[in-house]
């Protein structure tokens, strides 16, 4: 099977990789880090690479300087957007949602429209006292994209998405965590050791266990009860014929700390 090389860097995204965490980070601070028409398929072709190289074992998304991402970048004025063009936007947040490896969203300043549902579309989000959070595609006649229609009613109830997209407001940090848009905020200068913390806890985790479990959490929704303890029982069968759960059993009656390899 033919694997998608590395990506490079370019001047609208980073990829760093380290002790198995990726991170990838937004670049166009003059910007507020908006996406800019290049950056969506650089977007993309770094989520399918995550997804492909084993040794990255967990994802941050982030953005450059004191912003996370303020949404698409409508510097050069309106577009025409073909349902075609859309589509291929579109492959972002497909590509992360089968990322089968944890991902976190470091979230410092605003993050508005795509951004914010980019951010929705982690598994984690972390924030900072000071982030700030927006559907703000109301208040540019547009209607909400990028994952969101599908991923904010799973992080905060049908109702309160409709308030947030339909009326667009601004969201404070502690807000936002109080409705269940975040799972942590910390003041901004515990933002870094708070997310390096999650991500590497993650990265030191069973592979395969926690992609099984991500999946299974992601297809609960549409599953019945019947349904999701035969896809527990499949997972399990799976785990119990790995390397990792033997390890990990060997590690606790040793009383040690497993390591992992994803086998």
């Amino acid at each position: 099977m033919h694997l998608p090389p590395r990506p490079d860097d370019t001047e609208g995204v980073r990829l760093a990789l380290d002790e198995g965490v990726a991170t990838l980070t937004l670049s166009n601070p003059r910007r507020k880090n908006a996406i800019t028409p290049p950056m969506w398929g650089e977007l993309t072709e770094a989520f399918r690479w995550m997804a492909h190289d084993d040794t990255v074992r967990a994802v941050v998304v982030t953005g450059e300087g004191d912003d996370f991402c303020s949404g698409a970048d409508l510097s050069d004025g309106p577009k025409v957007h073909a349902t075609a063009y859309m589509r291929y936007l579109n492959e972002g947040p497909l590509a992360l949602h089968a990322l089968s490896k944890p991902t976190i969203a470091r979230v410092d300043g605003i993050a508005a429209g795509a951004g914010l549902n980019l951010a929705l579309g982690c598994d984690l989000i972390v924030a900072s006292d000071r982030a700030r959070f927006s559907e703000i595609f109301a208040r540019r006649a547009l209607s909400i994209d990028y994952g969101g229609s599908w991923l904010l009613p799973r992080r905060v109830g049908l109702g309160k998405a409709k308030e947030l997209a339909l009326l667009a407001d601004i969201v404070d940090a502690a807000e936002a965590q109080r409705i269940g848009l975040v799972n942590k905020v910390v003041p901004v200068g515990e933002l870094d050791s708070a997310v390096g913390a999650w991500a590497a806890q993650l990265a030191a985790g069973p592979p395969i266990a926690l992609a099984q479990t991500k999946a299974m959490l992601d297809a609960s929704s549409e599953m019945s009860l019947a349904q999701a303890l035969e896809a527990e029982a499949a997972a399990q069968t799976v785990n119990f014929g790995t390397k990792d759960t033997a390890e990990a059993i060997q590690a606790f009656l040793q009383k040690r700390t497993p390591t992992y390899r994803g086998r």
